[in-house]
C-alpha cells in the first residue's frame, strides 16, 4: 500500500475521531476509565476530571509531529495541579495511562468501523502513543517539581497534619491548632487552587486555624466561622469539635456536600440542619417508592406540576406558613393557596390540614417531594 494511501486514511481517522460529538464521547470514556482506574482521582469532581481531558484528548489525537504548546500546558497545569490536591504520582499515572489506553482502543473501534486499513490504523496508534509519551513526561515532571516545592514550605506541612486529623490518623502535633481547644471542619466541594486558597484566608482570617485540599476539595479546622453570602459555593460546617475528634465529623459532613450538591443547596450550611436530606439522599430507592405512592398523579414532564410540588416543598420548609413560601418562589400568597389546593386534588393529600397531619406524614411528603424534583 502506496505511504500516501496509508497517510490519508490516518487523516481520516484523526479528523473522525475529533468530530466534536465523537470527542464527546471519548472523554466521557476517558473520564470513567480514569476514575476506575485510580480511587484518588475517582475522590475528584468530575468536571475537574472531564476539562483535563478534553484538553488531552484534543492535543494528543493530531496529524501534528509534537505535542502542541496548549497541551504540554495543559500537561504541566494537570501535573501541578494534582500535587496541590494531594494526588500522588502513582494514583496520577493510573489515572492518565487508563484514559491514555481507552484513547486507544476507541480509535481502533471506529478504524474497524471506517475501514481503514490496518498499517494506517497501526500508524496512528504508534503516533498517538509518542505524543502521548511526551506529554506523560511533562505531567510527571511537572507533578515532581510541585511536590518537592510544597514539601518545602509551612502551607504543605500544615496540610498534611490537616489531612492526617480529617482522616483518624496519628499526628505528632496539630500546630497551630491546640489541642483542647474546639473547631469547626468546614468542607466545601472547591478543587480550583487559586479559589481555594481565596476562600481559605476567609475561613481563617478569624483566628488560629489550618486550610488545605484533603482528597480534592478544600477543608478548613477554623475557631470562628466567618459570614458569607448566600451565593458563595456551598460549604458545610459540623459542630466544634476538638482536633483529635474531627474525623467522623468530617466524614459525615461530606455526606452532606453530596446531599447538598444534589438538592442545588449554596452558601454556608450547618451539617445539623442538613441531617434530614444525608438521611433522604442516601436511601434514593425508599425515596422513589414515596414519590410514587404519595406522588401518583404528579407528571415529571409537566412544568405546571412541577411547580406544584416546587410549591409544595417550600411550603413545608416554612413550617406550613403561606406568605414566607410566597416570598421564596416570588409569587402571590393567592398563588400559594391555589397551588396547595390544586396539590391536595391531584395527590388526594393534604398539606394544610394539621389536625390530620403527623410528623411522620410530613416527612414522608418531603421525602417523597425532594426525590421527585432532584431525581427526574
Amino acid at each position: 500500500m502506496k505511504q500516501v494511501t496509508i497517510d490519508r486514511a490516518r487523516a481520516r481517522l484523526i479528523e473522525h475521531a475529533r468530530d466534536r460529538a465523537v470527542a464527546r464521547t471519548m472523554v466521557a470514556a476517558m473520564v470513567r476509565a480514569s476514575r476506575e482506574a485510580s480511587p484518588p482521582i475517582a475522590a475528584l469532581p468530575e468536571e475537574e476530571i472531564r476539562r483535563h481531558a478534553r484538553i488531552l484528548l484534543h492535543g494528543i489525537v493530531t496529524s501534528d509531529s509534537t505535542p502542541g504548546e496548549e497541551v504540554l500546558a495543559a500537561a504541566e497545569r494537570l501535573g501541578a495541579q494534582r500535587a496541590q490536591q494531594g494526588v500522588s504520582i502513582e494514583a496520577l499515572l493510573d489515572g492518565v495511562q487508563a484514559s491514555l489506553s481507552c484513547v486507544k482502543r476507541m480509535l481502533i473501534e471506529q478504524g474497524d468501523t471506517l475501514s481503514v486499513p490496518p498499517r494506517a490504523l497501526l500508524d496512528a496508534v504508534v503516533h498517538l502513543d509518542q505524543i502521548a509519551t511526551e506529554v506523560v513526561h511533562r505531567v510527571v515532571h511537572t507533578h515532581r517539581e510541585t511536590e518537592l516545592n510544597l514539601a518545602r514550605t509551612r502551607t504543605e506541612r500544615e496540610t498534611q497534619t490537616l489531612r492526617q486529623l480529617l482522616h483518624g490518623e496519628q499526628t505528632a502535633s496539630c500546630a497551630p491548632l491546640s489541642a483542647s481547644a474546639a473547631y469547626h471542619c468546614v468542607v466545601s466541594d472547591i478543587s480550583d487552587p487559586t479559589l481555594a486558597a481565596r476562600l481559605a484566608t476567609a475561613l481563617t482570617a478569624g483566628g488560629p486555624g489550618l486550610s488545605g485540599l484533603v482528597d480534592g476539595r478544600l477543608v478548613a479546622l477554623v475557631a470562628r466561622l466567618p459570614r458569607f453570602d448566600d451565593d458563595c459555593p456551598l460549604l458545610v460546617t459540623t459542630p466544634a469539635a476538638r482536633p483529635t475528634q474531627v474525623a467522623p465529623l468530617y466524614d459525615l459532613a461530606r455526606r452532606a456536600l453530596r446531599a447538598g450538591r444534589t438538592a442545588g443547596l449554596a452558601g454556608l450550611r450547618r451539617l445539623t440542619d442538613l441531617a434530614l436530606l444525608i438521611a433522604t439522599h442516601t436511601q434514593p430507592e425508599l425515596g422513589k417508592i414515596l414519590a410514587a405512592q404519595l406522588l401518583t398523579d404528579l407528571d415529571p414532564t409537566d412544568p405546571f406540576h412541577r411547580d406544584l410540588a416546587r410549591t409544595a416543598l417550600a411550603y413545608l420548609d416554612h413550617r406550613g406558613r403561606i406568605e414566607p413560601t410566597a416570598t421564596t418562589l416570588h409569587i402571590h400568597t393567592n398563588t400559594v393557596k391555589y397551588r396547595l389546593r390544586r396539590f391536595s386534588e391531584l395527590t388526594g393529600h393534604s398539606l394544610t390540614d394539621p389536625d390530620h397531619t403527623t410528623v411522620a406524614e410530613t416527612t414522608h411528603h418531603w421525602w417523597a417531594l425532594q426525590h421527585w424534583l432532584t431525581h427526574p
